[in-house]
């Protein structure tokens, strides 16, 4: 296999420039905490803590920068304002209608997976859909 060397090249944009997103990776999954860039499609990281998470995301974000230049592909412009790490639990408990209700777990037992996945693939399905039009 041959590797090719890329030269580190000054981003057109500062990485502070670039949502990004941390979040906790599940413990089967050797724990620690992912660091994603929306405007970057692939570009992440991960480390055990969230500063270690953030530093080799800028590592990471340099790299992709860098390697997207070397292929003469344009580096997409900063859509959003960074947001600061807002600490969250990741659980919410929501009041449905009977009827509302109802028909959720009916779609669930339809696909075959739980309420609780079924509503979380919907909430994350309606935000990649809203972003997606927002561009």
């Amino acid at each position: 296999m041959n590797v090719k060397k890329i030269k580190t090249v000054a981003p057109p944009y500062a990485f502070e420039e670039y949502m990004h997103e941390i979040s906790p990776l599940p413990k089967e999954d050797g724990g620690g905490f992912l660091i994603t860039f929306p405007d970057l499609p692939g570009c992440m990281s991960d480390g055990e803590t969230i500063e270690e998470a953030f530093a080799n995301g800028r590592d990471a974000f340099i790299s992709w920068i860098s390697a997207a230049i070397d292929m003469g592909n344009p580096i997409p412009k900063p859509t959003a304002k960074p947001v600061e790490l807002i600490e969250a639990s990741g659980k919410f408990v929501a009041r449905l209608p009977k009827t509302l209700h109802a028909r959720l777990v009916a779609m669930a037992r339809q696909e075959g997976v739980s309420l609780n996945t079924l509503v979380l693939t919907l909430i994350a399905e309606s935000i990649g859909h809203k972003e997606k039009c927002a561009h």
